[in-house]
């Protein structure tokens, strides 16, 4: 293997991955599917006996398109590869031959969106709740100290570790470095978890573009602690446009009347329509830290549960990553159980898929 840096260009700027971080396939193992997006499929697999997430990214078919996906696949490797944080994914390692791969850590949990989903109609409890907000306002300090932008912060790209205690981002794709200057593509991420400043009559068509600036996380982080608190789909009976559409014109949002003074602050200075006046992570991380210390001491945390309907794919409402995790089945036993009573057969070896 060759153990020199390999170059990538991010839309025009080349950049050196350091060899530590480049994946050698012929030690790449691929297993069971466990996740799809628009642009790319996640695979269940090994590195070097480690079980590990194979995110291998479609190259597409104009040579605009493998342009464009060449560029996103460079970006996110180069973020993922200078910024690690307990609450963010592992990044292992990727390779751009024979296929673009990033490979990261296996999370067990599933994603925020299936571990609600399979507890309602129940919600979670307030702790816990705020807890996971904390886990997700530390993962996006982390990236926006070093000047990145998630732009797709929802709960498909945020996954719970195997203890259930742990909330990890994911999900680089839309990721971009933040510069006062640069004109942004407006429509990134998901309607529903969008900011305002996203759209107007002009950047809703495809391809314009629009100022903005790291505030737009801020907005989606309201949307998802609203989401954790309730456990219900934000803009109920809306469809994802509609929602941008009433958001974006009509400045609405989701009700915060039925909750505590504190938390409702919090939820509503993060999607106030102003993006200068919304707090940063490191206000909003004291803000729930303070609520935290308000709560009456902590209860037992949620009941264990059989994950019946992980095996159920939730495509996601934009490219990227939907999931990072492993399959149960109908038992509640994981993978990573099976993995380990089953001989490095039960992997079909990346260079012969490929």
């Amino acid at each position: 293997m060759d153990s020199e840096n390999w170059l990538y260009s991010v839309e025009g700027t080349e950049f050196s991955l350091d060899a530590k971080w480049v994946i050698d396939p012929k030690h790449l193992f691929v297993g069971p599917r466990i996740g799809e997006g628009a642009h790319a499929k996640v695979y269940e697999g090994r590195y070097r006996n480690q079980n590990v997430a194979i995110k291998i990214v479609h190259r597409g078919e104009t040579p605009e398109e493998i342009a464009k996906r060449e560029a996103r696949f460079a970006r996110e490797v180069a973020m993922l590869s200078r910024v690690q944080h307990k609450n963010l994914v592992k990044f292992i390692g990727a390779c751009k031959e024979p296929v673009m791969v990033i490979v990261t850590e296996l999370l067990l949990g599933g994603t925020l969106r299936k571990y609600l989903l399979n507890l309602r109609p129940r919600c979670l409890e307030t702790r816990v709740a705020v807890v996971f907000a904390l886990d997700i306002a530390r993962a996006m300090e982390c990236l926006h100290s070093h000047g990145i932008i998630h732009r797709d912060l929802k709960p498909e790209n945020l996954i719970l570790t195997a203890d259930h205690k742990t909330v990890k981002l994911v999900d680089f794709g839309l990721a971009r470095e933040e510069s006062l200057t640069e004109m942004m593509t407006a429509e990134t991420g998901t309607y529903r978890w969008m900011a305002p400043e996203l759209y107007s009559t002009v950047t809703l068509r495809h391809g314009e573009k629009k100022h903005y600036n790291h505030k737009v996380d801020a907005y989606s982080f309201a949307i998802v602690l609203w989401e954790l608190v309730h456990n219900r789909l934000p803009f109920e009976g809306m469809s994802n446009l509609q929602a941008a559409y009433a958001a974006a014109f009509k400045n609405v949002r989701p009700s915060a009347e039925d909750l505590p003074e504190d938390l409702a602050l919090i939820l509503t200075s993060c999607w106030k329509e102003d993006p200068n006046a919304r707090p940063n992570f490191t206000q909003i991380i004291k803000m729930l830290l303070h609520y935290l210390s308000m709560l009456s001491p902590p209860e037992p945390l949620i009941p264990s549960r059989s994950f019946a309907s992980d095996n159920m794919v939730f495509p996601p409402e934009s490219p990227g990553t939907s999931s990072l995790m492993a399959i149960r089945d109908d038992l509640g036993e994981t993978t990573k159980a099976k993995m380990e009573n089953k001989s490095r057969g039960f992997f079909f070896c990346f260079n012969h898929c490929y």
